[in-house]
């Protein structure tokens, strides 16, 4: 066999080989416009989250910057898709004060939301001898001579949509619920033993 048709072999399989590419880019190219129309179409909405309540066990600022938590939350969560399910991977509830956390995180187990379907959370968050930045225990004492006091309940986890027999990749989420307790004079709980429930029914804002 002469050099030319070494050549000329060459040359076919580098062509074929091209054209195998092209394909397989172009085939794929179909398959994520087709998911693209699809997503579209159905327009997922993020989940709907609710706190429901708190209940405070204990929440005790001691010396010099030290503080000392127990609560329990109720989280509801409302998928409001018609034709899509959720899957939440992984969801940690934990509680912050002026965006400084202030408990340990708590992991909810993993879960499938159906369409319009509700799920309720009512995990305890807690820590002990939480150090807090100097000016935040200031800014405590002083929330608490006010007679109010902001803890923020958050969520943080990964979630996925189910469509059909499709499966998306993971995304996440970052749910932030306020949660006012009021104190004194404004006292708005319920005593419940020794702990203090707050009936709240506030909408949290959800990122996805």
């Amino acid at each position: 066999m002469s050099a030319k048709d070494c050549g000329h072999h060459g040359y076919k399989r580098k062509k074929h080989l091209r054209r195998f590419c092209a394909c397989f880019f172009f085939l794929c190219f179909i398959v994520l416009i087709v998911v693209l129309v699809i997503f579209l179409v159905l327009r997922p909405s993020k989940p709907h989250f609710t706190l429901q309540d708190t209940t405070i066990y204990q929440f005790n600022l001691s010396s010099p910057n030290f503080l000392s938590s127990n609560l329990q939350v109720t989280v509801a969560s409302r998928n409001p898709n018609d034709r899509i399910g959720i899957y939440y991977d992984r969801l940690d509830v934990y509680a912050s004060y002026r965006n400084q956390q202030i408990t340990l995180p708590t992991s909810l187990p993993p879960t499938y939301q159906g369409h319009k379907d509700v799920n309720v959370w009512s995990p305890y968050v807690a820590g002990t001898a939480i150090p807090i930045a100097p000016f935040l225990a200031v800014a405590l004492s002083q929330d608490t001579q006010v007679g109010m006091i902001l803890v923020n309940i958050k969520v943080d986890g990964r979630v996925r949509w189910k469509v059909g027999t499709w499966i998306s990749g993971r995304y996440h989420l970052n749910v932030n619920c306020p949660a006012y307790l009021t104190f004194g004079s404004k006292f708005s709980g319920v005593n419940v033993g020794p702990a203090v429930k707050y009936q709240l029914d506030r909408q949290c804002s959800t990122d996805v």
